[in-house]
Formats: structure tokens, sequence, C-alpha cells
């Protein structure tokens, strides 16, 4: 059944994908474009901004502190910069909808504030895991309580100083990351940040784009407190996340070729191009080139049929967020796809792991959850009826299997597609895909 107010996608067996597309721009690097501008002093001009949900939570919490913004053309924003010492005191809550990488680095920029402030979400975000960051920002010196379940609300009491610190991550987390080292902006002396496992950087790009001086040595990124900011312009590429969609959709029909245009193709993120070249999918990387200090590269994917493969734990935390999609490549591909060390998908949005597992029982696929990943043995989809907990991420990775199954396939409860890939459906449609919209929005 849907939840009250929710849409749904309708989407029947379809043909090839095809043309040129782009996806919007990258949700990670629009976050962290959105808040060390604020932290800059001048003004900052953000290009291929991604206008979604969750990135507009992170400017009104933003402008609820005092920083200006200008919305002109379409993804494109002009911030005017505080400066580091530069926020008001919100007079209220700062309400984040779904969004754990607002609320995460938000953690770390008001634990070195002088005021009181809140962090708070919707029911999903309020669900996830937020003692990962309380734990070094402690340590540093901030004053940090959360709920009984060590979830939301989040409560910072305001202090003028935190501590440096050297933190050693028990798991790879580059919201974590980020949290500590936006604190260290605030920090006296050198904050450093031991990472298990490489994680999306898109962080220390952008502070060094910003003229912040940081140090980096294998998994060990480290900064100084006391810096500044300096406004820059940033070109947001198109976000790898929402093009691996696009890319399993290509693979696994029959006919599909198509170009995915100014993909950023950053090392801590192209895994999934690895694990679906492993599968055998035909991906060719075209004109690579350097966009505001990121790499991007036109992406064409051709139809060829998969194979699966155990995919490597080393390969996890740079493809975490395209597992969803990948899971459904592996359903489609012949022979058996294995997932381990990738706990760290049940504390998402939804539990990924249960939701993708179920949504793909539910198509006749043979696809068992086990503790930290999943064992999927390949074969073909049928249609049927699955849930994406309200998960944009499944959401979409489920229309796109309603292109290689047997018959239509609807997906519901798709609302929270809006926070990352507005027009989804849109596009979709465009690029080939028999996708219908059903519902009446978030109401």
């Amino acid at each position: 059944m849907d939840w009250p107010g929710s849409i749904a996608f309708q989407v029947a067996p379809s043909g090839p994908l095809h043309g040129r597309i782009r996806v919007p721009g990258d949700k990670s690097i629009s976050h962290r474009s959105l808040i060390l501008g604020a932290l800059a002093e001048g003004v900052t001009e953000v290009r291929g901004f991604l206008e979604g949900e969750d990135t507009l939570a992170t400017m009104a919490a933003l402008s609820a502190m005092g920083v200006k913004f200008e919305r002109q053309d379409a993804g494109q924003i002009v911030i005017h910069g505080v400066g580091l010492h530069g926020f008001s005191a919100p007079k209220g809550p700062l309400y984040l909808g779904n969004s754990g990488t607002s609320a995460r680095l938000f953690a770390g920029v008001l634990a070195g504030q002088p005021f009181d402030s809140e962090l708070t979400g919707d029911a999903s975000l309020s669900r996830r895991p937020m003692q990962r960051v309380l734990e070094p920002l402690s340590r540093m010196g901030a004053r940090l309580t959360l709920s009984e379940r060590g979830t939301l609300p989040l409560h910072i009491r305001g202090q003028k100083g935190l501590l440096g610190v050297d933190y050693q991550m028990p798991v790879a987390s580059a919201q974590v990351k980020s949290c500590v080292l936006l604190a260290g902006l605030y920090a006296k002396g050198w904050t450093c940040v031991t990472e298990p496992a490489v994680t999306r950087d898109h962080t220390e790009r952008l502070l060094l784009r910003f003229g912040y001086p940081l140090t980096r040595e294998e998994r060990r990124i480290c900064v100084e407190g006391g810096r500044r900011l300096a406004a820059t312009e940033i070109d947001v590429p198109a976000d790898i996340s929402s093009a691996a969609f696009f890319m399993v959709g290509a693979a696994v029909v029959e006919g599909s070729d198509i170009l995915l245009e100014e993909v950023g193709i950053n090392p801590t993120r192209t895994a999934v191009i690895e694990v679906l070249r492993e599968m055998d999918a035909d991906i060719t990387v075209h004109n690579q080139r350097t966009l505001s200090g990121e790499p991007v590269a036109d992406i064409q994917v051709r139809a060829r049929p998969l194979h699966g493969i155990p995919i490597a734990a080393s390969q996890v935390s740079r493809a975490i967020d395209e597992f969803p999609a990948i899971f459904i490549a592996a359903a489609c591909a012949r022979g058996q796809t294995v997932v381990r060390g990738a706990a760290e998908l049940r504390v998402k949005e939804s539990d990924r792991i249960e939701a993708m597992a179920t949504g793909l029982k539910a198509l006749g696929a043979d696809a068992e959850p086990t503790e930290d990943g999943i064992i999927i043995n390949g074969g073909h989809l049928h249609g049927g009826s699955v849930d994406s907990c309200g998960d944009h991420r499944i959401a979409m990775a489920f229309a796109i299997a309603g292109m290689a199954a047997s018959a239509p396939i609807r997906v519901q409860n798709c609302a929270s597609v809006e926070t990352s890939f507005p027009k989804f459906a849109e596009l979709a449609r465009r690029a080939g895909l028999d996708i219908v919209i059903t519902g009446t929005g978030r109401g």
C-alpha cells in the first residue's frame, strides 16, 4: 500500500536507452559548495548546482543563520559568504528534511559556533545514527546531546573554541570525515583524520579550491584551525550516483547505447564503473578533463550480457551509494554476485540490503541478504509491485529494473526521488524508459 500523499512509478518493459543526457549535479559537491561558500569571505558562484530537496534544506539552514543567496539561472547559485565567524544564531531548530549529509556536516560547523543550535529532520533522518559524529566532536571539546537512541534531534551548546584532535575513524564514512575536518577549522592547532578505507574526498578538494591549506598522506588528512576561506567559482559535475542508474539500464537492455555527459569521475567514486566492467559491461570513458578541481568525463555505455562476480570489500566505500543500481545489474546477469563488507548500507535512508532483497524477491529474483551484504543469483525479473521504503535510490533502481523485466513493475513511495534527482522520470522517459507517475506527491 502507498504511504499517504506518496507517488508511484509504473514502468513497462522498454526499448533500449539511447542518446546523450546530462544527469543533475553532484549532490555531495553541491552540499559542500554551499557550506564552504557560506564560510568563505566574498562572493562565490556555483554552476551546475543540484536543486534537490536535500541541498535546498542545506541552503535553508544557512539562510536561517544569515547567509544570503541569489538563485539565478537553473543550477546557478550566488553565495554571499559571511566568513568562518559570521553566522548569526538561528531563531529556532534547523530542519534538514531527509539529508544525512546536511546533519553530519552541520554538526561539525556548528560545534565551534558561540551560539546554541539544534538540528532536526524528517522521520527517516531521525532514525539514522548520529553517535558516530558525537564521539570525535566531544573529544574536541564540543558539547552535544542526542536522543536516547543516538539520533536527531541534536542539541549543540555554543562555545568559542575547540581543540584539535587526531582521530582514527572506526568506520569509513565521508560524512564523518568531513564533519571532523569542518570542526577542525574552528579548533586550536591541527585536526587530523585517518580513515580505514578511502572515501569520497570532495571536502578536501573544495577546501583547497577555497584556498584553505591541508595535508594529505594516504588515508590521513589534516587541517590547521584559524585559517581563512576565499570565495571562488565552482562548476559542479554531473553526479555519478545518478548516472549509475542509466549505466545499469544501458548495460542490461539489449540495443542500448547512451552517452552520459560531464560525469564526475573522482577516483574515490568510480568503483561503480570498475564493478560493472568486471561484470563485462561495455563502458568507454571519453574526453577526460578537470572541472573546478574535480575530474570529469563523458561515459558511453552499450548493452552487453553481464555475468555475476564477487565484489571486493575494498570497492564498497567507493560505490556505497551506487549499490542499489549494482544489485539490479546483478539480478540481470548470468551467475552469482556476492557482496560483503557493506553493512553501512543498512543505515542509509533505508536498510538498503533488506529493501533491495525484498524487492528483488518480489520480482522473482534469487536474492538473499546477509549481515553485511547480499548474494544474488542472476536470472530474469518478472513484473510485480515493490516498495521503495521512501528511499530515493531504491525507487530509481527498481524503475530501471522495469526496463528489463518481462512485465510492468510498480514502484511505490517514490516522492523521495526529489531529494537527489528532480525530474528523474522526465529525463528517463526522454532516454527511452516507459515510465508513468501516479499519485499526489508529498501532499
